[in-house]
């Protein structure tokens, strides 16, 4: 008798990964509640300007990233990963009010900094712990699984902020208040998760250096930085589409569509490139990053645009799932959250210039400007991921250059 068929297309998988699944389904209605509203918070609320929305969120994306190759390395020398997870999802938590409370953008920054400085603290050890919750032939899968809690929670987000907003005509900074209690459950999930304690003499004897990546590893980093002077932050795209003549309400519901694409499309991703290989789908989700952000710069119409920023959560599926994955198979067990978490910090620290640089170009040259600027260095990455990078073999093994 034939097996059915769901068991199957999860296979391989853990209670862990999808307790970690659930955790990023909440946390990031937690967020996602809060960020498209946020720009329109800080222009029209706070009337600040355009670099100000550059400076706040490419600030706050940086530190994120930043923190989770400190917090990655210190989970890796202590072989701790659920409590310092915990701690992180829980100073995320706590710190969504905050911003609602704040009366100029500096209160509003200082929040959001500390809300990513919690969600960088919480991912590497997060991802250390999807990444040894399955076999390496499962991995892909694995953080393709966090990836649809991720994107699941990034599309209710919004659509939970449109009904509080236009449905129960609540204040604008309630949607802050509110967005605590998705992001206290987060935490809860991962109180659930059951970590594999380390031996002892192991943990005596782990050295955890910059100079134990190989090669391999620091080329990635290479294509990752290349790629991410371009990645700017999500708000010019939906700064442009507000521009183009979407209200705040469509265009909420545009960029949870845009999410519920991402949602789809990571675990089929993750899967493929477990068969695939890893090169070949992050190079589909670099080149439909190019196509959106030259649809971006050309187009002047609310239906294109629209379909455009759709599209686009195609890129975000597969970038997020993947690039993490690729990132794992470059290093051992006991390098896992530190190899994830700097990989983190590249994304953040290039999402920061790619931000300020795009802030300048929107309010200096264009509007327009931003997203052939973006477009210039998706090619640039696009190159580099198939001159630096060598193919891959059909079989990997951990810490093996790919």
């Amino acid at each position: 008798m034939a097996r059915p068929a769901t068991p199957r297309y999860f296979s391989g998988l853990s209670k862990n990964t999808f307790l970690l699944a659930l955790a990023s389904l909440f946390a990031d209605i937690s967020t996602e509640m809060l960020y498209p509203v946020l720009p329109v918070f800080l222009t029209q609320t706070l009337n600040a300007s355009g670099s100000i929305v550059g400076l706040v969120d490419g600030f706050a994306q940086a530190a994120q990233n930043i923190v989770q190759g400190f917090s990655g390395t210190l989970s890796d020398k202590l072989q701790k990963r659920k409590s310092i997870a915990l701690a992180g999802y829980l100073l995320a938590a706590i710190s969504k009010p905050l911003m609602g409370l704040s009366t100029i953008w500096q209160g509003v920054f200082g929040a959001r900094l500390l809300d990513r400085l919690g969600s960088g603290a919480r991912s590497a050890p997060r991802d250390a712990l999807i990444a040894s919750s399955v076999d390496e032939k499962d991995r892909g899968r694995a953080f393709g699984l966090e990836g649809i809690g991720d994107n699941a929670g990034a599309f209710l987000g919004p659509l939970l902020a449109v009904f509080l907003l236009y449905a129960l005509h609540v204040h604008i900074r309630t949607v802050f208040y509110l967005a605590i209690i998705p992001g206290l459950l987060a935490f809860f999930m991962v109180l659930l998760v059951k970590e594999q304690p380390a031996a002892v003499v192991a943990k005596s004897k782990i050295d955890v250096s910059l100079r134990q990546f190989p090669k391999g590893y620091w080329q990635y980093l290479l294509v990752t930085a290349l790629f991410g002077l371009g990645n700017s932050s999500n708000a010019f795209l939906i700064l442009r589409t507000q521009e183009i003549g979407a209200s705040l309400e469509t265009t909420i519901l545009i960029y949870a569509a845009f999410n519920l694409v991402a949602a789809l499309i990571s675990y089929p991703a993750g899967s493929f490139s477990d068969t695939w290989g890893r090169k070949n789908i992050l190079l589909a989700s670099f080149i439909i990053f190019l196509i959106v952000y030259l649809g971006f710069a050309l187009a002047h119409n609310i239906l294109l645009i629209t379909a455009l920023f759709v599209f686009y959560g195609a890129y975000q599926g597969i970038f997020r799932a993947v690039g993490k994955a690729f990132a794992a198979d470059f290093v051992s067990e006991h390098l896992r959250a530190s190899g994830i978490g700097w990989y983190n910090t590249t994304v953040g620290l290039l999402q920061l210039v790619a931000s300020v640089v795009a802030g300048l170009l929107w309010d200096q040259i264009g509007h327009a400007a931003v997203f052939y600027y973006g477009a210039a260095f998706a090619v640039v990455g696009s190159i580099g991921l198939m001159v630096l990078l060598p193919r891959e073999d059909k079989k990997r093994g951990a810490g093996e250059p790919n």
